[in-house]
């Protein structure tokens, strides 16, 4: 099993399904002779050809609606968004055209229609380029979104999603994509809609997904060496959201920490802390508690802008809460 980064998995995954399926194309801002604004589609152009690596201009509501019309038409567009910022440019378009048009019409019509867009913040990129709003697409029924945590689950759920029927917001993390880690090779699928185990343990449940995968598994190193053993669900999709593994944690430990990025005011935290009480409720020991950004804007400067996002000492200390 190779070891690559998220950016090479993310690639694998296109170049792939790009190769096993004709119908599948690329558009977006600089994906073409640039190669993407993080290099993801390097060397697509020369090898694809321009009617299937598409440079569009800086129009997002253009970019969703034509890929709305081609995946309407037949095609298997994959939509880049330079950052999930500029996706509110288009949110007509994934809400109330994208996320709809299979029930409004009684399934006559059907949308597979994977919309790729940057979220999170550290990479000094200012208030409007930083933000997570990945609670806010999981709100509309009819929208899958998707956020891995990993390289293995970045390639899995990528092609699941190009495979699918169904428009797929798939959320990949700024500062994630240098991110190394195990993928296997050739035809690896990972289902959309199912959390995992990512660590197992017994004392208390952390519930995250995306990039706080990472900082809740630094978190259980230094619990683990103070003899507390936390088990990690990774979510992995936002929806369909799998609750499963998290209340079966839940019964198991009594105790539940939830880990998000987003601002903590109706956030993914609120929703499986209120899951959690309304599926396991005669096992509460201790109230769930949410870790999440300082609830401002994210400030560019560098300091400011780590003090306000969630860190390894957050969840240590929440879960120290919980016990």
């Amino acid at each position: 099993m190779a070891r690559i980064t998220m950016r090479e998995a993310i690639s694998q995954a296109l170049w792939e399904e790009m190769e096993r399926d004709p119908k599948v194309f690329i558009m977006g801002e600089e994906v073409g002779l640039w190669g993407g604004t993080y290099a993801v589609t390097k060397g697509f152009y020369d090898h694809f050809g321009a009617d299937r690596v598409r440079d569009t201009p800086i129009a997002e509501a253009a970019i969703i609606g034509g890929a709305i019309g081609a995946a309407l038409t037949g095609l298997r567009p994959v939509a880049e968004l330079m950052t999930i910022n500029f996706a509110f440019s288009a949110f007509d378009h994934i809400v109330n055209q994208a996320a709809k048009m299979h029930m409004m019409f009684g399934g006559q019509m059907v949308l597979p229609l994977v919309i790729r867009a940057v979220g999170g913040g550290g990479r000094q990129l200012g208030a409007t380029h930083s933000q997570t709003p990945d609670a806010i697409f999981a709100h509309f029924p009819g929208l899958k979104v998707v956020a891995p945590g990993t390289p293995a689950d970045a390639k899995g759920l990528l092609k699941a999603a190009i495979r699918s029927q169904d428009p797929i917001l798939f959320i990949e993390h700024a500062t994630l994509y240098q991110t190394r880690g195990e993928v296997p090779e050739g035809d690896y699928i990972v289902p959309i809609g199912k959390s995992t185990v990512a660590r197992p343990g017994k004392d208390v449940t952390i519930v995250t997904y995306s990039k706080m995968l990472e900082i809740s598994l630094k978190a259980a190193e230094t619990l683990a060496k103070e003899g507390i053993e936390a088990e990690i669900v990774d979510l992995r999709s936002l929806r369909p959201l799998d609750m499963d593994p998290v209340i079966e944690s839940f019964k198991k430990t009594n105790r539940a920490v939830v880990v998000e990025e987003g601002w903590k005011s109706f956030g993914v935290g609120s929703e499986i802390a209120a899951r959690i009480y309304e599926e396991a409720f005669d096992y509460v020991d201790a109230p769930v508690k949410r870790v999440a950004q300082t609830e401002v804007p994210l400030p560019y400067n560098h300091i400011l802008e780590q003090m306000m996002l969630p860190k390894v000492e957050d969840v240590i200390s929440a879960v120290k809460e919980v016990l």
